[in-house]
């Protein structure tokens, strides 16, 4: 016990006196929603990783997805990794950099609105953001319960409370800088714990080999009479773990707290080095949990999936291990856990001040008080996804569960393809990026309370958001090719940003002299 104290204590610390340090930062409106555009590429490739993983996968996603799927579940974390992580930077990074530094936009609503000179797609997308983020916020606090439950004998309810309170410490003290530093250092707790505990875990069960020859022992005939299912390359039910793939992957290219870390990128080369950097951490966190948790099988005595649920697994698990590796985990849980909140809270303050009250209701609100009511605002959001969050684990109630589930497909539905397209494309229109919002949204919300009468396949809220990312991506070009094109003059100066021409060195570009020679 004295061990995992001292781990909390060093931790909380150390977060307190990074938001305190960072105030300097955050003196003004852009210091304080992205750093004054200054970050480099290991804290902004830390904060898109950690934003990206909270406990929700480690805990939830990990051991619901490894219990369906086996050793197959790490294609997810694969998936995370190419698509979510390399190719999300690839393909956005510096497009998304150059637009919005361009617009001066510092939230993905008042990109929408300068991009398509629209104060309307500017409001229903800050909307959008704010209802289904603070559910998505709450969600966070689940895979807290049970860890601490082990570990501590700590009511879910003080767990929830003390950290909600130090996140909002010190992101209202130092804003993004403050975030990204701590992102930075979380990441790092990240890394290190889940090498340990997959090292650890495996080790319990006579090494990886002895692990992976008992999961081929594993039968359960009501997902597959297969032999050896759950240690095969795709597992029982490829097209499910495509669909999860889909939406864990794709879906990052579309939520507002992701996309918004390019935007305080400070260099062309950092935002290669970003890229590896991201790319290296998805594979270590997220390939780690995934596989990890496609061992859980291995847990079907120790664990009543039917009774306790998912989230019961990984728990399991990690209940045999040393001391200091449970303190270790509790530390990991809570990093992943408090680098997301901090990173959802921050965008949902951001863009409800900026894009709904100052854009709309306050526009000659001055800086002093737009980062005053900002401030305010993530204590708000902070204390609406508490009492969410124990209501939720006191009540059981299931309608909240669901729209913490479809809020990842709602958000990513509405926004991927409009905001992919309109960085490539100048013929996307104002009504196809109407279509993309509604679609997405109205189909998860329908998802949500009318299940049963959809497809079979479309049951579930994760196929169910990854048709909507994807059917976005067929619905924008076609929209725009049937619909009023925007003015041609405004457009094209808005695009204007890919065509200034910068001077490199001559290691990184080859002169037209030399090209001739």
């Amino acid at each position: 016990m004295l061990i995992k104290i001292v781990f909390l204590i060093l931790f909380f610390g150390s977060m307190i006196a990074v938001g305190l340090y960072c105030r300097k930062h955050s003196t003004d409106v852009n210091g304080f929603v992205l750093g004054s555009g200054k970050v480099g590429p290991w804290l902004t490739a830390f904060a898109y990783g950690t934003s990206y993983f909270s406990a929700v996968i480690f805990v939830g996603y990990a051991g619901q997805f490894g219990w369906k799927f086996g050793i197959a579940s790490t294609w997810i974390g694969i998936g995370n990794a190419i698509l979510g992580s390399l190719a999300a930077w690839v393909v956005l990074g510096r497009r998304t950099r150059l637009m919005t530094r361009h617009l001066d936009a510092k939230t993905m609503p008042e990109f929408f609105e300068k991009r398509f000179n629209s104060k309307a797609l500017k409001i229903v997308a800050s909307l959008i953001i704010f209802i289904f983020l603070i559910p998505y916020t709450a969600s966070l606090y689940n895979g807290l319960s049970r860890l601490f439950g082990m570990a501590f004998d700590v009511d879910y309810s003080v767990c929830v409370l003390v950290m909600a309170v130090l996140t909002c410490v010190y992101v209202i003290a130092g804003g993004y800088m403050a975030t990204a530093i701590n992102d930075f250092i979380q990441g790092l707790i990240m890394l290190v714990g889940i090498v340990a505990v997959i090292a650890a875990v495996l080790s319990q069960n006579g090494g990886f080999s002895e692990s992976l020859t008992a999961l081929a022992e594993v039968k359960d005939t009501t997902v597959s009479n297969t032999p050896g299912v759950f240690n095969s390359f795709f597992g029982p039910d490829p097209l499910g773990l495509l669909g999860v793939v889909i939406l864990t992957s794709l879906g990052t290219w579309g939520l507002p707290q992701m996309v918004q870390k390019f935007y305080a990128i400070k260099s062309e080369k950092d935002i290669q080095k970003g890229t590896i950097i991201s790319t290296f951490f998805a594979v270590v966190v997220a390939g780690g949990c995934y596989f990890l948790g496609g061992f859980s099988r291995l847990m079907g005595d120790k664990v009543d999936v039917v009774k306790e649920g998912y989230d019961a697994i990984i728990p399991a698990m990690l209940s045999g291990l040393d001391d200091w590796l449970i303190a270790l985990v509790i530390i990991l849980v809570l990093s992943a856990s408090m680098s997301t909140l901090s990173s959802l809270v921050l965008t949902s303050s951001s863009t409800l001040v900026l894009d709904l009250i100052k854009g709309t209701i306050a526009p000659k609100m001055n800086q002093k008080k737009s980062l005053l009511l900002m401030r305010a605002f993530i204590v708000v959001f902070i204390a609406i996804s508490v009492v969410i969050a124990i209501y939720q684990y006191t009540g059981g109630n299931a309608f909240i569960a669901q729209l913490m589930g479809v809020s990842w497909g709602a958000l990513a539905g509405a926004f991927l393809a409009p905001l992919l397209y309109s960085l490539y494309m100048k013929k996307v229109t104002k009504s196809a990026v109407w279509t993309s919002f509604a679609f997405g949204t109205l189909i998860m919300v329908a998802n949500m309370l009318f299940r049963t009468s959809f497809p079979t396949i479309l049951q579930s809220p994760i196929n169910c958001g990854a048709f909507a990312m994807l059917t976005g991506l067929i619905i924008v070009p076609i929209v725009s090719l049937i619909t009023p094109k925007g003015d041609a003059a405004y457009i094209s100066k808005i695009f204007d940003c890919y065509n200034k021409k910068v001077t490199v060195n001559a290691k990184e570009a080859l002169g037209a002299a030399q090209e001739d020679e």
